[in-house]
């Protein structure tokens, strides 16, 4: 997972810019003190910091791996005096939160077994006029063209097909139980143009083999064939060595102020 989430940031630094800047423009002031919750390796605590560079960020996890990778980042990028680990595990007891200007919890809350229960406590964090934004992914990113050279065609869809549930209600009725006014619900589309980044591929294949992992079971034998053969790291259809991939996805952000 943390090799996910640090190609995520690479691949979609773009988008996580797009992301910051706007929240920065919904901001009343610039925020001096920020918390990441759920941080993982940090992907949005270096984002948020070097959006806003008079920021402290507070990345809280609870994973002292996913914490250790995170020091090791900021430090690398010489901000280590200004993004600090918190290890706390949010469905426990009320997480250590300071007094914040914004909030920011990506693909975090839907892991929790009471998310009303840690908004009440971020509302409570939050200086009035403060930012609570939740980002959310609305469906796994899609790589692959619709005929991929083994198996039938339309591998992916069949993918995603398998990995659907019941439709998400989104946050806005999290945001208002909690105490929130809605300021804001946005969707990012992402459907970057070649060239892509470096690291596409890799990060292609990551996800891929954590569907994989997801769906086995679930797909018959000659798909999970074809899946295999396209993360394969030496097979002339493997992710690694194809020249027609593509990173589609849509995340949506909701933001909600404490009055």
């Amino acid at each position: 997972m943390a090799e996910i989430l640090e190609l995520d940031a690479e691949v979609l630094g773009a988008y996580l810019s797009e992301l910051t800047t706007w929240l920065g423009e919904l901001s009343d002031r610039e925020p001096v003190r920020i918390v990441d919750l759920g941080s993982g390796t940090g992907t949005g605590a270096i984002a948020l910091a070097r959006r806003f560079p008079g920021a402290e960020v507070s990345a809280v996890d609870v994973s002292p791996q996913m914490l250790h990778r995170l020091s090791a980042k900021a430090s690398g990028l010489g901000l280590a005096d200004r993004v600090r680990g918190v290890q706390a595990d949010l469905d426990q007891g009320r997480p250590p939160l300071p007094t914040s200007d914004l909030v920011w919890a990506a693909a975090a809350l839907h892991h929790l077994g009471d998310p009303d229960r840690v908004l009440s406590h971020v509302f409570d964090a939050l200086r009035p006029g403060g930012l609570l934004a939740i980002t959310e992914m609305d469906f796994f990113p899609r790589f692959l063209p619709e005929d991929i050279g083994v198996g039938r065609p339309g591998l992916e869809s069949r993918l995603h097909d398998a990995l659907k549930g019941a439709p998400d209600a989104g946050w806005t009725d999290h945001l208002v139980r909690a105490g929130f006014t809605p300021e804001a619900e946005r969707p990012f589309v992402i459907d970057l143009p070649a060239p892509l980044p470096d690291a596409t591929a890799r990060y292609a294949q990551a996800c891929l083999r954590k569907l994989r992992s997801h769906l086995d079971g679930q797909l018959p034998a000659e798909d999970l064939a074809a899946l295999d053969a396209v993360t394969d790291d030496e097979g002339p259809h493997g992710v690694l060595r194809r020249d027609d991939l593509t990173v589609r996805t849509t995340r949506t952000t909701w933001v909600g102020r404490r009055p």
